[in-house]
């Protein structure tokens, strides 16, 4: 068998880890820990490739899109992670962030064997999902080179779809195969090839970035607050009155029963007593204001 991927740096081996397993835990832990103080560094150097991508993302996001993330392996089980916070966050619908991992949502507590491998199973995510002009597909994968990534960014981009390509490696085909490549390289791993380790770190602070800031750019935060989050248990109701008091100044008594009259929502309530209305004018107003908050207290 003849090994695809011997000069990725992901794939080299670290000379300074070759002993770790004869090592106290405690040094191994330093190791590691250093290591991934590199990872920042990295993802710092990309910094104006993410951006650019995310101000493509969000104005598709902004006239009806949808944003897909695609990966197989760790890089798949990242991505579905991050969509799948996205609803509890900024209260969007699950079909707006979707994660699409190869194998299936077996894949996501145990590998699929050649699942990655199968470039047609990508395509046809696409074809599946019905992708078109309005989205926006991010490929993930360390190495760059999955093939049910480059599969599912050929038929993205066949669709008319923007795609972004998240690898780990210099001149990966996944970036000459996106319209926005980000290539965030953390080099070899303490665990040589165990690309969970520092590339699925830089994957998922940068998937953290693509999310959050298309979302604080299609205004589902007000200032730093998760406006748009609903209180749906214990934790998220004290959040959501605390959000409620500090951003209109109301006493406890006040914005607990603008809560409830919001069913819970936040930034509902928000606008209820700021301006006087019932939980029906306030959604009202935020509609005639693409429901962006301070645009709908300004109004």
């Amino acid at each position: 068998m003849i090994d695809p991927l011997p000069e990725l740096s992901t794939e080299q081996s670290d000379p300074r880890y070759s002993q770790i397993d004869r090592l106290p835990t405690e040094r191994i832990a330093r190791l590691m820990n250093q290591a991934d103080a590199a990872v920042p560094a990295a993802v710092a150097v990309v910094i104006p490739a993410i951006s650019d991508a995310i101000d493509a993302i969000a104005a598709r996001m902004g006239a009806g899109g949808r944003l897909l993330y695609v990966g197989a392996g760790t890089s798949g089980r990242l991505a579905v992670l991050d969509a799948s916070e996205c609803p509890p966050t900024f209260g969007t619908d699950p079909e707006l962030v979707q994660g699409i991992i190869a194998g299936g949502p077996e894949a996501l507590t145990r590998s699929v064997e050649g699942a990655e491998d199968d470039d047609e199973a990508g395509g046809a995510a696409m074809a599946g999902l019905d992708v078109g002009p309005l989205d926006s597909v991010v490929g993930v994968s360390a190495s760059g080179h999955a093939p049910f990534v480059l599969g599912a960014l050929a038929e993205a981009t066949r669709r008319g779809a923007l795609t972004v390509g998240l690898s780990c490696n210099d001149r990966a085909p996944l970036s000459a195969a996106a319209e926005h490549a980000i290539e965030v390289v953390v080099g070899p791993e303490v665990v040589t090839g165990s690309t969970r380790l520092k590339a699925g770190t830089a994957q998922k602070l940068v998937l953290n970035m693509i999310s959050t800031i298309s979302m604080v750019r299609l205004g589902r935060t007000y200032g730093n607050e998760m406006i748009e989050m609903s209180a749906m248990n214990s934790k998220l109701a004290g959040r959501a009155l605390r959000m409620v008091r500090d951003i209109t100044g109301a006493d406890h008594e006040t914005a607990a029963q603008a809560l409830d009259s919001a069913g819970g929502q936040a930034k509902t309530a928000v606008v209820m007593i700021q301006h006087g209305l019932d939980a029906a004018g306030a959604r009202a107003l935020l509609e005639s204001h693409g429901e962006r908050l301070s645009d709908a207290l300004s109004g």
